[in-house]
């Protein structure tokens, strides 16, 4: 039961990051969004440590790569000039 909710508020994370660049909300490059994808693919993970599937185990751990690459580029991207 409990890596149930586990993985679902994960899935919701995931899928609301999706959801919401559908909808021009938030930018993919974002700071949102790749934490979304992040706290959201590590609650799957969680959630897969108790009831296991291979294949999905390996998709998300590729999943949260790709979101701390996202957050990587965020915080290495020069800061905007200020405006004067």
């Amino acid at each position: 039961m409990f890596a149930d909710i586990i993985g679902m508020m994960g899935t919701v994370l995931v899928v609301l990051a999706f959801f919401l660049i559908q909808m021009n909300k938030i930018d993919p490059k974002s700071l949102n969004y790749n934490l979304l994808n992040l706290i959201g693919a590590i609650l799957l993970l969680i959630s897969l440590c108790i009831n296991f599937n291979l294949a999905s185990f390996v998709i998300e751990i590729f999943w949260i790569i790709a979101s701390i690459v996202g957050l990587f580029n965020y915080f290495k991207k020069p800061a905007p000039l200020a405006q004067q």
